[in-house]
């Protein structure tokens, strides 16, 4: 449920560097004869200001076009501006949130815990089951904030998960058998942040697998905390720990590495050689066991992208000639995709990673950088490009793309309607069935999710992208990328921007925050 805080490492960088493809006359052509419809649905709000939906380590659409969010209400948070970083969009809001799922256009209000009580979810199942959690009407002592608590939604009830002791804790993901995977304080003191960067509970955080009404605690790697982000069909958990209690004098905090938790036993994917995960260990968690992630190499100034699997192990995925890179997903077919800088590190740009192979998928026409969300069965993939020098990836100067089949890469803003006000600036899912999470944003800042559904030319509302599309800056269709040599370029300015967005890692930041920043 993160904003992508790799995007941060490109902003003090230089215009980018694109590699030309030569295409044959009879691709151009079979490319431009390509034609996609979709309609586009705004789910509105809650009756307050901004809707959203989170992105990355989260689910947010199932294959039944089933979509969920939070979204502000009309009713204040007494709390404001006291708020709880884990829930919410992770600034202070004025209103509470609550968490919704939107199907056919509807948008219905999940609730909260009874009481004034802000929710968010990030995670739906097949059957409409999601997991996120809810604020409790209590303050927690300790950390000062409103308490957060596990919960799970089903059939239309909330139901508490508890905690392992503590006072707080938090559901990150549901499958299909009703499994809830998350983190959970326990009583033990404890004075380290969490392994996300985010602020601690002051107890420890441990990660937890709930079935049939009993929460376990899935241990640790060696040290105090683990948290639980990932979770499949087959009960395996993904997630991050730290591995000793001796904090690092470099970072102030003990090492961590990314794990996989399975039939009881807890396994160390490792690392290149870094200590922490300057762009997050682990992103994505498929049906085979496949786990996509970023590690940093030695001296931790730099990292790549991974993809672990239990019969080739942690596996370097390369970058695009640059020394920073992390991958977000990877489909059931073992195809990964996600970001990478280039050359000199003078762009981050969106990859696609299959049969041992990097392509660049370049940027929209007239861009600078990309970064690839989500692949879906087909192969569809959807992600964001930005037009700002320094590469930004801020609202104003993103917009969501799709891309599929070698290219081009399509603005998903050719289908917003005439005379609607939206601008869609990031794509985080893409389903089977080719239906699309989008992020709006309209010209007063306000967010909305959205939900692009394929349609046929004459149906209502369906919009067509004719057979203009093009592409300025295209990727090379056929590169091979070599594991890069780490760059100067990578500074401490870089670093500490990288570092100072780790807490927002689950949480999209509110735009007024953000532009401030």
């Amino acid at each position: 449920m993160k904003s992508r805080i790799w995007c941060m490492i490109a902003r003090t960088l230089l215009p980018a560097l694109f590699l030309t493809p030569q295409l044959s006359a009879q691709d151009n052509q079979d490319r431009q004869q390509q034609q996609h419809h979709y309609k586009l649905i705004n789910l509105g709000t809650l009756g307050g200001p901004q809707s959203y939906s989170f992105f990355g380590d989260a689910q947010s659409l199932n294959n039944r076009g089933m979509a969920v969010g939070q979204s502000d209400t009309t009713i204040p948070d007494p709390n404001y501006p006291n708020f709880n970083p884990y829930i919410g969009n992770g600034n202070p809001d004025p209103y509470i949130q609550h968490a919704f799922i939107g199907e056919n256009g509807v948008l219905t209000d999940l609730g909260a815990l009874p009481g004034v009580n802000g929710s968010s979810v990030g995670w739906i199942n097949r059957t409409g089951m999601t997991a996120g959690a809810s604020t409790n009407s209590t303050i927690d002592p300790i950390t000062g904030w409103p308490e957060e608590i596990a919960v799970l939604w089903k059939d239309g009830h909330i139901i508490t998960l508890g905690t392992l002791g503590g006072n707080e804790s938090q559901a990150d993901a549901v499958n299909n058998k009703g499994q809830v995977a998350g983190f959970a304080a326990n009583a033990v003191p404890d004075s380290f942040p969490s392994p996300l960067g985010l602020p601690g509970f002051g107890t420890q955080q441990r990660a937890f697998l709930w079935e049939n009404g009993v929460m376990r605690d899935l241990g640790t790697l060696g040290g105090p905390d683990a948290v639980a982000l990932l979770l499949n069909e087959r009960g395996e958990v993904a997630g991050e720990s730290y591995t000793s209690s001796i904090p690092n004098p470099a970072t102030g905090i003990p090492p961590v590495d990314p794990f996989l938790w399975e039939s009881g036993e807890m396994l160390d994917l490792g690392s290149f050689g870094g200590t922490f995960c300057i762009l997050g260990c682990v992103n994505w968690l498929n049906n085979r066991g496949q786990v996509a992630g970023s590690s940093n190499l030695p001296g931790d100034t730099t990292a790549h992208p991974f993809l672990w699997s239990k019969t080739g192990g942690l596996k370097d995925l390369g970058t695009l000639g640059g020394t920073f890179g992390s991958a977000f997903w990877v489909n059931e077919s073992g195809e990964v995709v996600g970001a990478s800088t280039n050359q000199n590190d003078q762009a981050a740009l969106a990859f696609l990673w299959k049969d041992g192979v990097m392509t660049n998928l370049g940027t929209l026409a007239g861009d600078r950088c990309s970064s690839a969300e989500n692949i879906n069965s087909r192969g569809q993939i959807v992600g964001s490009s930005d037009s700002s020098q320094q590469c930004s990836f801020f609202h104003a100067d993103t917009r969501a793309f799709l891309w599929e089949n070698g290219g081009p890469m399509i603005d998903l803003n050719i289908f917003v309607p005439r005379g609607s006000e939206l601008k869609l600036f990031e794509a985080g899912y893409v389903n089977d069935q080719g239906e699309i999470l989008v992020l709006g944003l309209l010209p007063n800042g306000d967010s909305r999710t959205a939900l692009l559904v394929p349609c046929e030319r004459d149906d209502d509302g369906c919009q067509g992208d004719g057979s203009s599309v093009t592409q300025d800056n295209p990727g090379s269709a056929t590169q091979q990328v070599r594991t890069a040599t780490p760059s100067s370029r990578a500074t401490a300015t870089i670093l500490d921007r990288l570092r100072s967005r780790r807490n927002q890692r689950h949480r999209l930041p509110d735009p007024a925050v953000q532009s401030a920043q």
